[in-house]
């Protein structure tokens, strides 16, 4: 028997490669082809999978676009994206695609677990009824199907899949049983809840916590720079507290699949409840905004030192969505890099891990070409790992720096969020 995996980005393919190093054969579907011939040579396009990793393992992938195979599996865990419309509502198509072509193959006695984010009551009212109706099966019956939040932090090596609780709900008893005998072959602790709306609902809710006090402490960085206080000192301060109190940092806003997509995902579940949910879309409101106000005030850095925008060379220092990681969805950089653009900025920048933005017509330069060339400012909106700031505050003539990294130094020619 195998496991089945459909959809190989930042959640499945760290799952195929996880249960293929448990001896498992994985039959791994994809549309994009580019990334299955990828893995057929054991070359990882994932920072959180080395290569040397899925090479070791690659005769137990079989990588396709094809769902016939999956018909052979024991389990099927669907991880395709779950993005939002132009509209910020649900866009469920790459899901429903997927659950009908699954259960037009699907078998009597498999497990379907859905992993990808959504709203609670998805994979009851929107998986399970394309799989019936595909196969003829029952969910419950001859068919179980659970629900499995993922938890990929992309570039974080502290806690991996094998070490962090793994939630599992499923339609039936006995489906979150054998969800949890699947999952306990690749992780060390296994959480049972009621059903898949509770596991929905927990995802959901731990990226929405996120959300919230990421955009309290925006909120409060705005206020702060009115009043003319350093916000950085201020959370190094309030940090000393032994109790009651989590660290959270402003910056240029959130980026990556969940921060910037989930809130939006329950207040559109909730408005089909005859409910506002107020607090969580103020949020994320919030958090939208702060690429507008980060470009703001590079104008204003700009104008303190009689510059306008239009004509200056402004050079940006990581264009990711967070540090140490490649992954530019939904990354606060791209809406700034489109505003100055619109505002006549003359644009570069540096990030080894991003090598060009073919969207935007640019490619990343070596730091040192970066400061050589002379920027009338340097923005700071994604910190990586491998950048000498030292050097960047010596060499920029004026410095904007929305992640934090500067604080401490009393540089003039430096700008704080």
């Amino acid at each position: 028997m195998s496991v089945g995996v459909i959809g190989l980005g930042y959640v499945g393919l760290p799952l195929s490669v996880a249960f293929a190093e448990a001896g498992e054969q994985v039959v791994a579907v994809d549309v994009d082809e580019r990334k299955l011939a990828l893995i057929a040579t054991g070359e990882s396009y994932i920072e959180d999978v080395p290569s040397q990793r899925l090479s070791a393992v690659r005769e137990r992938i079989q990588a396709t676009t094809e769902y016939a195979p999956l018909a052979d599996c024991e389990a099927v865990l669907i991880c395709v994206p779950t993005p939002l419309t132009a509209n910020r509502e649900p866009d469920l198509h790459p899901l429903e695609r997927a659950s009908e072509a699954l259960g037009l193959v699907v078998q009597a006695g498999q497990l379907i677990v859905l992993e990808s984010t959504t709203y609670p009551g998805t994979t009851r009212e929107q998986v399970g009824p394309r799989l019936e109706q595909g196969s003829g099966l029952r969910v419950g019956e001859t068919l179980s199907l659970a629900f499995s939040p993922e938890r990929v932090d992309p570039g974080r090596t502290d806690y991996t899949l094998r070490n962090t609780a793994k939630i599992v709900g499923g339609i039936t008893e006995r489906c979150t049983e054998r969800a949890a005998e699947l999952y306990g072959r690749v992780c060390d602790e296994i959480v049972r809840v009621s059903g898949p709306e509770a596991a929905e609902m927990a995802k959901l809710l731990e990226n929405i916590f996120r959300s919230v006090n990421i955009a309290l402490v925006n909120e409060l960085a705005m206020l702060s720079e009115r009043m003319g206080i350093d916000i950085w000192e201020v959370i190094d301060a309030a940090a000393t507290k032994p109790y009651g109190f989590m660290r959270f940092e402003p910056g240029p806003g959130m980026g990556g699949h969940c921060l910037p997509v989930d809130p939006f995902y329950l207040a559109w579940r909730a408005r089909q409840f005859h409910m506002s949910t107020e607090f969580v879309e103020l949020a994320g409101k919030v958090n939208q905004q702060m690429p507008y106000y980060c470009v703001e005030r590079i104008e204003r850095a700009l104008n303190d030192v009689a510059k306008p925008v239009r004509g200056s060379k402004i050079a940006l220092l990581g264009v990711s969505y967070k540090g140490g990681v490649g992954d530019i969805r939904e990354s606060p950089a791209l809406r700034i890099i489109e505003m100055l653009g619109q505002l006549g900025a003359v644009l570069s920048y540096h990030d080894s891990y991003v090598p060009e933005l073919p969207g935007h017509g640019l490619r990343s330069t070596s730091l040192e070409d970066l400061l050589d060339s002379g920027p009338d400012a340097v923005v700071l909106v994604t910190a990586h790992p491998d950048v000498d700031y030292g050097a960047v505050v010596e060499r920029s003539p004026l410095l904007v720096d929305l992640r934090g990294r500067t604080r401490g130094s009393n540089e003039k020619t430096i700008v704080r969020l």
